[in-house]
């Protein structure tokens, strides 16, 4: 089975996971395509492949005779995807790529074979083709005796894109020095860094009368949390903002008259800002509260993962590694700036050094989400040569 045919495959796995579920998998439904990874790895020769009761997948390639010292290399995953956009009843496709039907990807890529969707899901490039590449690399290694290579530990994780994917990784049974998250978008990129992100919920409550004798009674909570959007910077949202900028982005709004409430994501690569985006927040519904009473607004934040970079930047040598690995396959290497953030993140913190590396997919969390063929086959060979002792 090709790289291409495992991805094809899996993306018809619903996977969405659901940030208002406690559960760990947080949908069920992850776990369908847990058990079905688990035999593929069993049927490359992973014989301890295994789904723990949280969901997440573990296996590992054995090390190669006289290669046992070599040091323990991780590769990561997530099964899940955004629950920005349907991931249900996913129709791939493949297309060469005429400028026009596809729409988010560059030029560059005019005549190339791309996967596609029909526009009406997305692909789940983000991160099944991460979970297809390191299968197919962990196939390689199992047939072929002569690439010799330390034990190679593989994990995929639930629920990354609602920021718990690290939140019940077992160390001890992945049991590597060091990984790569493979969950980046174009060929090439090398991310050490990432945005610190936070979380926001605001409840506003109100208290609704007859609006034809509304006059100094009704307290309307939707006006209120307008005036709240209104002070926010206009020009600190995703759509105005690149590279390192941070940003505010609401990305959910409900309610009525009595009870109001948004969902609101902060992002910073800048540890400084971070705060000042956190207090800034705060402040404001502070001042709100002064206007209309303290007990009007409901605010809560919550951090979710903070940029690696701290982390990274003690472990040269990793980051050397792939940069060696792409050069050996042709590919240039670009390290980047994540504006946003990988399971790697956390692990990071918690004693694991994880970079995150491409996958070769783009227009991640839409519609228009598309990967090339040449991309998934590209980035198998790359993970091959990364851990390979070769590269050590």
């Amino acid at each position: 089975m090709t790289v291409i045919d495992r991805f094809l495959t899996y993306v018809t796995f619903d996977t969405t996971s659901d940030e208002t579920s406690d559960t760990c998998p947080s949908t069920a439904k992850q776990l369908i395509l847990a058990d079905y990874l688990v035999k593929e790895l069993k049927d490359i020769g992973i014989t301890d492949a295994m789904r723990d009761e949280n969901g997440y997948v573990y296996g590992h390639v054995p090390a190669s005779a006289g290669m046992e010292n070599e040091p323990k290399i991780g590769l990561i995953a997530h099964m899940d995807t955004s629950p920005d956009v349907s991931g249900k009843d996913v129709k791939p496709q493949i297309i060469t790529f005429d400028g026009t039907n596809a729409p988010m990807v560059d030029k560059r890529y005019v005549g190339e074979q791309l996967i596609v969707t029909d526009q009406t899901t997305l692909l789940g490039a983000d991160d099944k083709a991460g979970v297809a590449e390191i299968i197919a690399a962990c196939d390689v290694l199992m047939k072929d005796a002569a690439i010799k290579h330390g034990q190679i530990s593989i994990c995929f994780t639930p629920d990354e894109e609602i920021g718990r994917g690290a939140d019940r990784f077992d160390f001890e049974r992945f049991d590597a020095v060091y990984a790569y998250t493979v969950d980046g978008g174009e060929l090439g990129g090398i991310e050490c860094e990432n945005f610190n992100a936070a979380s926001v919920k605001l409840i506003v409550h109100g208290i609704n009368t007859h609006p034809g004798s509304a006059k100094n009674k009704m307290r309307n909570a939707i006006l209120f949390l307008h005036e709240f959007i209104a002070l926010l910077p206009p020009a600190e949202t995703p759509a105005h903002t690149e590279g390192y900028e941070g940003f505010y982005h609401i990305n959910a709004v409900e309610g009525d008259e009595t009870s109001a409430s948004l969902h609101m994501l902060i992002r910073d690569h800048s540890d400084a800002m971070f705060e000042k985006r956190k207090a800034f927040v705060a402040d404001t519904v502070r001042y709100l509260g002064g206007k209309y009473g303290e007990n009007t607004f409901d605010l809560t934040i919550t951090d979710s993962y903070r940029n690696m970079r701290v982390i990274i930047d003690k472990y040269p040598e990793i980051v050397k590694r792939a940069e060696n690995a792409m050069r050996a396959c042709g590919i240039t290497p670009e390290i980047t700036a994540i504006r946003g953030g990988t399971d790697g993140a956390r692990l990071s913190f918690e004693g694991l050094p994880c970079p995150n590396l491409s996958t070769g997919g783009m227009g991640f969390h839409s519609i228009y989400e598309a990967i090339p063929v040449k991309a998934l086959e590209k980035m198998t060979e790359i993970l091959v040569k990364l851990v390979s002792a070769s590269e050590a």
